[in-house]
């Protein structure tokens, strides 16, 4: 709730950020005034709650797919409600998911960006398997929901799976295995080929690709692979030499994919690449369809320069169009690679824990699109969080009239919050851009909301600030060709601002509850009369946080039982003003 009420705002004054004796944590050589003993006498309220509050509450869950049953009496065990509801059709999720804040799917649940809108109160979409391919995970995150999978839990069955099918390629087992059944006895036209010298490329080596490797070097082959993001020197140490596409195709006796589906790696396997290899290569893909061609590769299969495929995952699911599937050098498998009950149990459980354990505030595992919330897994930094959405909420109520921003730039200050700025930077977006009408920010959304508004966030941090012992916050905007400024931190559990646009509060100001922001010539009829307004409008002064300075317009700041109902009570008295609710 915020409420505020901006004056003309004359010729900005930009003042050293100087902290005071009390801000450093010495004794302040003020001698206080009423309204800062009347700030001394209500401290800040204080919970063990709050501090250890996690990130995300989760309460209800709906299950739309078969998993197993652990993955219900995990999340049941540890308070959380959950309903299973398998084959629903698009309507009926669309009209049960209003209903929950957890959604747990495997592959035939489609998470469209019309579900994430329809599902309000959702906060985490669970993927039991590896990939995301079925979530829209950019319609998620814009709406501040948690996407993750178990990316570790079926790499042993995906793994297997790529290597029977290279196995079954080499031997002709399977078309051998239908002759028999047909009644023939054909030893002859199914000549397979060994393994041993054989040279297996392997693009993505990622998991599932080291898995593979390690499994069919055991058989002899040589092993070579490919990928963007694992070190040379790492895939050297399970056997891999890397190499570029154009340096691998060529050498490849058989070829397994093992990367993601996105723009770059869609249709990667083609005319111009299938090309390139070696007459009869065999390829797999266990990965997702779509990153082999398959219509190039039916070309490839007629024509004999690749000489058989092992196909797990298609384009289309169930294929549609069955040349390829009917081609008798393809085995083809309906999407079994995570189709172990071993498997099912790992993912099953793995995604159930790794909900608890977000939920119980101990780790954030398997996330795909809330990295920012990684770090924040601590009771220190519950605290920091408050004090990020804070500033930006103090730096939102006194600047409104005057939007909208251009820039943020976040700024820590010591060793303590070397590792925080990134979500600090969130919590700050989170407070500047939430109001009566904008709901939904959270630190998973907030960038990608600042993104489409126009709003610039920078991202810095500095191991120490001149006079100041403590870590800290500093908060810049910019809007209308002007800069705006406040330093804050965490003093005893609390989080508090130190100084506001230059102006350094003699006494912290705690940032919680109801407060009034005012600008004002320093004088001793300042605070009666300001008093006496709010007593007048039924509002009474909790704290008072007054500046440093002696004389001149400074920034003072009320602690007030509720928000003043019009702030044009004041406008006799101060040159501007701002309250809010933190």
């Amino acid at each position: 709730m915020m409420m505020m009420m901006m004056m003309s705002r004359d010729g900005d004054q930009k003042k050293a950020f100087m902290p005071t004796e009390a801000q450093r944590g010495g004794a302040s050589p003020f001698k206080p005034s009423e309204g800062e003993r009347l700030s001394r006498q209500r401290p800040p309220p204080r919970t063990t709650q709050q501090i250890k509050m996690p990130p995300v509450s989760i309460q209800r869950v709906l299950i739309s797919e078969s998993v197993d049953p652990r993955c219900r009496s995990i999340l049941q065990e540890n308070g959380i409600e959950v309903t299973e509801r398998q084959n629903m059709s698009k309507d009926e999720l669309l009209a049960e998911i209003k209903n929950y804040d957890g959604l747990i799917v495997r592959s035939a649940t489609k998470v469209t960006a019309e579900v994430v809108r329809a599902a309000g109160a959702l906060k985490i979409i669970g993927r039991a398997g590896t990939g995301v391919d079925n979530v829209d995970v950019d319609a998620a995150t814009k709406n501040g929901v948690i996407v993750m999978n178990t990316p570790g839990g079926n790499t042993i069955s995906a793994a297997e799976l790529t290597c029977a099918l290279v196995l079954s390629l080499s031997r002709n087992v399977a078309q051998a295995d239908m002759s028999m059944k047909a009644g023939k006895w054909d030893r002859k036209k199914f000549m397979g080929s060994e393994l041993f010298g054989k040279v297996l490329g392997i693009v993505g080596l990622g998991r599932i690709g080291k898995e593979v490797a390690t499994r069919m070097q055991s058989f002899g082959m040589r092993t070579i692979g490919y990928d963007p993001i694992t070190p040379p020197d790492v895939s050297a140490a399970w056997g891999v030499e890397q190499m570029s596409l154009e340096q691998l195709w060529p050498q490849c006796d058989y070829i397994t994919v093992h990367t993601p589906l996105m723009p770059s790696t869609t249709g990667l396997l083609n005319d111009e690449t299938l090309a390139k290899c070696k007459k009869g290569v065999k390829v797999v893909n266990c990965a997702r369809g779509g990153i082999i061609d398959e219509e190039a590769l039916l070309r490839a299969l007629e024509s004999g320069q690749c000489g058989g495929a092992g196909l797990d995952v298609y384009v289309e699911e169930p294929p549609m169009q069955r040349a390829l599937v009917n081609h008798p050098n393809v085995i083809s498998c309906p999407h079994l690679g995570a189709s172990t009950k071993e498997a099912q149990a790992r993912c099953g459980q793995e995604i159930a824990l790794q909900i608890v354990d977000m939920v119980k505030g101990k780790a954030l595992v398997g996330a795909v699109n809330a990295q920012v919330l990684a770090s924040t897994f601590s009771p220190e930094s519950h605290l920091w969080i408050r004090l990020g959405e804070a500033m930006g909420s103090v730096l939102r109520a006194y600047t409104s009239s005057k939007q909208p921003y251009s820039k943020v730039q976040v700024t820590t200050l010591g060793e303590r919050l070397k590792k925080s700025t990134e979500f600090l930077s969130s919590a700050v977006v989170v407070g500047l851009i939430t109001d009566g009408s904008s709901h939904g920010a959270n630190l998973v959304n907030a960038l990608a909301l600042a993104k489409e508004t126009g709003l610039s966030v920078s991202r810095n941090h500095e191991e120490a600030m001149e006079g100041l012992d403590s870590a800290a916050c500093v908060v810049e905007v910019s809007l209308c060709g002007c800069g705006y400024k406040a330093l804050g931190s965490v003093q005893a559990g609390v989080p508090v601002l130190l100084q506001l646009d230059g102006c350094v509060f003699r006494q912290p100001v705690s940032l919680a509850g109801h407060l009034l922001f005012f600008k004002a010539e320093s004088s001793p009829q300042l605070l009666p009369s300001v008093t006496g307004a709010l007593a007048a409008g039924g509002v009474e002064m909790e704290s008072f946080s007054a500046s440093a300075a002696s004389g001149g317009e400074q920034w003072f700041c009320v602690g007030m039982s509720s928000l003043l109902g019009d702030l044009a009570s004041l406008r006799s008295l101060v040159k501007e003003a701002a309250q809010l609710t933190v």
